[in-house]
C-alpha cells in the first residue's frame, strides 16, 4: 500500500497492529510540539495526533497528508480552516473516551459533595474537624444540570439519574427531547441550569458559540450550596471571573479537570484554593479509554485511505475529496 502515518505520540499496540497489518508504514515522531511536526510530516499521507497541535505552518509542511485523526473526543487543537485549504480529511475518536469521562464527572462531583480537598487538608492534624466539622451532602435527590447531552454528556445523565437517584436537567441547543436519555428534562433555558442545579457539569465542545461562555455571570446565578463541574475544555470557563467567584466563597465547591492552560500554569492561582479541585485533564486517561481511541484512529485512518466514508468525521468538515 505504501502509505505512511506518523505518530508524534506512541499509540496502543492494538492499533499499530491493525495499522501495520494493512501495509501501512508507522513513523515514530521525534516529538509533539509544532516544530517536530513540521520536521516529520513531509512524506507522510496521514498523522494521528495526541497532544500535537494541527496548526497551519503544519499543514503547509506536509506535502503528501491526506488524513489527521485526532485522538479524542476535543479536536479544538486541528486548524479546521487549514485542513479545508490543503484538501485534508479531519476525523476523531468521539466515543472512545465517552464512558472514562463520564465516570470521571461523577468523580468529581462525589470528591466536591465530601469537601475532599479541605478533608485531606486538616484530616491528620484535626481528625475531628475533618470528620465532623467540614460541610459535605448527599448526591442523592440533588439537581444535576447539564450543559451538553452528546455521548458523555448523555452517560452522566443516565449515571445520576439511576445511580444517584438525582433530578437531571440539560440544555443543549443541538438535541431534542426525544434524543436525550428518558428521564432528563431538556430545557431550552440556559440560565435555568445554573439558577436551579446543585451540580452544573459542562459536556461540550469548545466552538465559536461556547469559549468563555460561563463566567461571572453564570456563577452568580447559582446556589451558595451548588458544585461547578468541568471536565470538557478550559476554554469554556472565563478562569479569572472562576477565581474570584471560590476564592469568595459564592459557591460551594468547583472540579476542574481542564484548564485554559495545559499543562498547567504552577502561578494559576485556583491551584491554591481549598474549594477547588484540579487535575491533569485525566477524564480520558484511562486503559480502556485510550486503548478505545488508538484502535477508532487506526480505524480512521484506513477508512480515509482506502477510499471508504470515514465512521467518525468531524462534523465541521465539509466533504473531503482526497487526491
Amino acid at each position: 500500500m505504501g502509505f505512511k502515518i506518523l505518530l508524534p505520540q506512541e499509540i496502543m499496540p492494538e492499533a499499530r497492529e491493525y495499522l501495520e497489518s494493512r501495509g501501512y508504514e508507522l513513523i515514530d515522531g521525534s516529538g509533539k510540539e509544532e516544530e517536530d511536526l513540521i520536521r516529520d510530516i513531509p512524506g507522510c499521507d496521514g498523522i494521528i495526533v495526541r497532544l500535537s497541535k494541527m496548526s497551519r505552518a503544519v499543514f503547509e509542511a506536509a506535502d503528501k497528508l491526506k488524513v489527521v485523526v485526532r485522538h479524542g473526543a476535543g479536536y479544538d487543537t486541528v486548524d479546521l480552516d487549514a485542513a479545508r485549504d490543503h484538501n485534508v480529511m479531519v476525523c476523531y475518536a468521539p466515543v472512545a473516551n465517552s464512558m472514562s469521562v463520564a465516570e470521571t464527572a461523577i468523580m468529581y462531583m462525589l470528591n466536591s459533595s465530601r469537601n475532599l480537598k479541605k478533608v485531606q487538608k486538616h484530616f491528620v492534624d484535626d481528625f475531628y474537624y475533618a470528620k465532623l466539622k467540614l460541610h459535605k451532602v448527599e448526591m442523592d435527590k440533588k439537581t444535576l444540570g447539564l450543559v451538553g447531552v452528546g455521548n458523555i454528556g448523555s452517560r452522566v445523565a443516565i449515571k445520576a439519574l439511576h445511580g444517584f437517584n438525582m433530578k437531571v436537567i440539560a440544555y443543549d441547543p443541538y438535541k431534542t427531547q426525544a434524543e436525550v436519555p428518558e428521564g432528563v428534562e431538556l430545557t431550552d433555558d440556559f440560565d435555568r441550569i445554573f439558577k436551579e442545579s446543585d451540580f452544573v457539569s459542562l459536556h461540550c465542545p469548545a466552538t465559536e458559540e461556547t469559549i468563555g461562555f460561563v463566567g461571572k455571570k453564570q456563577f452568580e446565578m447559582m446556589k451558595p450550596s451548588a458544585y461547578f463541574i468541568n471536565t470538557a475544555r478550559g476554554k469554556l470557563v472565563k478562569e479569572d471571573e472562576l477565581y474570584e467567584v471560590m476564592k469568595n466563597e459564592r459557591i460551594a465547591g468547583a472540579a476542574l479537570d481542564v484548564m485554559l492552560q495545559e499543562p498547567v500554569d504552577p502561578a494559576n492561582p485556583l491551584l491554591h484554593l481549598d474549594n477547588v479541585l484540579v487535575a491533569p485533564h485525566i477524564g480520558a486517561a484511562t486503559v480502556e479509554a485510550t486503548e478505545r481511541a488508538s484502535l477508532h484512529c487506526a480505524i480512521g485512518i484506513d477508512e480515509v485511505l482506502s477510499g471508504k466514508e470515514p465512521t467518525w468525521p468531524i462534523p465541521e468538515m465539509k466533504k473531503i475529496k482526497i487526491k
